[in-house]
């Protein structure tokens, strides 16, 4: 009855208020879509929520299902974590930066490498020629994690490192630093992304085939299970899926399509499904369409904890929560008038934070040319700060509950990414829907659908398609990092290399090789002997290269 009298009214309302009011001034689209093209509506009623259930599908903050958040008391317990994606040119600026954002309130560090580093390559390799150092620090050894963390007590700060072929052997340094400072296994805490799935679908930073990759994945799960406990193993990551062009909804799915994908890796290496579960992590886009990330975040919580309760039949509650890191956009900053980045930055925050992040990282005003100078990173800080103590949206739990349109846009986005999980659950998972192309041809699609729309201004982006400034120049100064890096960096190798026993080496590479051949061996134990032995990321990466070849996109267009 009361629902027939909501739809009796809003008839009323839409023939004789609405209509008119459109006919003397007509709406500014024909249209209006999310930046991912989910349609709105011009207004949203109680009719929008058929069949709603508010203890089964919002409930309550720390209780299942989640969709208001993994704790109960949100931010007014403890604020999210901090973070700044720092780290370029040689290790002593890194140290340096790291250093610097910590005396301005950062709570957390985060680790960029650059390109080399990405694809498990030396700084000495020819390849690597005039990238070093450039978009992110340069690692070749542990000695350079050694001054990276020279001075910061890693027992004190969390740490998350963005890196995936790879992951094996920068946690293997990162353990290794530690135990130079005291600090056993047991005590550090962070993240490492090691998320190869997507790497395959976007990102494109990888070295072997997606088999031996997630066996890589698998080995460094097992040991942080059973040694280091506080370690967030896997970060799985939709940010870069979305930076390829992605929509809301495909990221949700496909992020979600891999989580699925590693849980199932864990049983099937003998983990107790409770074992290795928490200590998963997720790592989520916020971009420029400030509602329908909210929502996309509020539907991820909640699709994740029926996935893990439902499906994999865990009965720890932290193996339903999911845990996610937020960075803003990389893909909506723009060149041209880069200031608009600042306000950009700080919507798509805002968005994070009334989504129920746990730890955020600002893009700076300054990344769509060079990475970010000290006053750039300050202020994207800042915003973070300013959200935290001014805003006031951290004074109560997820406060936008209940809300006609949030609701509504949460359910469809949750229904449009159970669609997309069930197409892939029917190839037989995300492994076999990468080898045929399938996300990678969604994700081409929709960057398309998207590029059209700009083009033909149905999206405006500020600066790009209108309100343009002819002839401006750059209003900000930007970093550049100096050549000499290179040659400090490869100056340092070359030392490492004539000090350090060189026999062992080579001796530990051969049981690697040998190690990798055998896949029921977990490689863990015997890169951290490498890198102890000072052993070059690319050493070890190309004796297990030796097994597992490599791998060639086979490109869809």
């Amino acid at each position: 009855m009361a629902d027939e009298k909501i739809k009796e009214a809003f008839d009323c309302w839409e023939k004789d208020v609405y209509a008119k009011e459109v006919a003397k001034h007509p709406e500014r689209m024909e249209r209006f879509s999310t930046i991912s093209d989910l349609e709105i509506k011009p207004l949203y009623t109680p009719l929008d929520l058929e069949g709603f259930d508010f203890l089964r599908d919002v409930g309550f903050p720390g209780s299942y299902p989640f969709t208001r958040g993994v704790h109960s008391t949100m931010y007014r317990g403890r604020l999210w974590t901090m973070r700044q994606f720092a780290g370029f040119g040689t290790p002593e600026q890194t140290n340096e930066r790291y250093k610097y954002l910590l005396s301005i309130g950062q709570t957390g560090l985060s680790i960029a490498f650059d390109f080399p580093t990405l694809y498990g390559r030396d700084s000495d390799d020819p390849f690597s020629r005039g990238e070093i150092g450039k978009c992110g620090v340069a690692v070749d050894t542990l000695r350079d994690f050694e001054i990276i963390f020279d001075g910061i007590p890693m027992d004190k700060v969390t740490t998350s490192m963005t890196i995936n072929p790879p992951a094996i052997v920068l946690l293997a340094m990162y353990i290794a630093t530690a135990e130079q400072q005291g600090v056993g296994p047991d005590k550090i805490g962070g993240t490492i992304q090691n998320d190869m799935l997507k790497e395959f679908i976007a990102q494109k930073t990888w070295i072997y085939p997606p088999r031996p990759s997630l066996r890589l994945i698998r080995d460094t799960v097992v040991y942080c299970t059973n040694h280091v406990p506080k370690w967030n193993t896997i970060s799985i990551s939709g940010y870069h899926i979305r930076e390829a062009g992605a929509t809301a909804v495909q990221e949700l799915a496909f992020t979600l399509a891999d989580g699925i994908e590693y849980v199932k890796m864990g049983i099937e290496a003998g983990l107790d499904v409770d074992a290795f579960a928490p200590r998963y992590s997720f790592f989520f886009d916020s971009h420029m369409d400030f509602f329908e990330e909210i929502c996309k975040m509020r539907a991820a919580r909640r699709m994740w904890a029926k996935i893990m309760k439902e499906r994999f039949g865990a009965k720890n509650p932290r193996s339903w929560w999911m845990r996610f890191h937020t960075q803003t956009a990389g893909c909506s900053l723009t060149a041209q008038q880069p200031l608009n980045n600042i306000v950009r930055t700080a919507l798509e925050a805002m968005a994070a934070v009334l989504g129920g992040t746990q730890s955020l990282h600002t893009n700076s005003m300054d990344e769509t040319w060079a990475l970010p100078t000290e006053e750039a990173v300050t202020v994207a800080l800042r915003t973070q700060q300013i959200i935290a103590h001014e805003s006031g949206v951290t004074n109560t739990i997820d406060p936008l509950a209940g809300s006609y349109f949030v609701e509504a846009l949460t359910n469809e986005m949750e229904e449009k990414a159970w669609d997309y999980i069930n197409k892939i659950e029917e190839m037989g998972g995300i492994i076999p829907a990468i080898e045929r192309g399938y996300p990678q041809k969604e994700i081409i699609e929709a960057a398309f659908r998207f590029q059209q729309q700009v083009e033909a201004k149905e999206k405006i982006i500020v600066g790009v398609n209108e309100y343009i400034m002819e002839g401006e120049d750059l209003p900000i100064d930007i970093l550049k990092v100096d050549p000499e890096v290179e040659r400090v960096q490869l100056e340092r190798l070359k030392e490492v290399r004539s000090k350090r026993d060189n026999a062992k080496v080579k001796s530990l590479l051969d049981d690697l090789r040998d190690a990798a051949a055998d896949e029921k061996e977990n490689l863990m134990p015997i890169v951290l002997d490498l890198v102890r032995a000072y052993a070059s990321i690319g050493e070890i990466m190309g004796a297990m290269k030796d097994v597992f070849g490599v791998y060639t996109d086979p490109g869809y267009f």
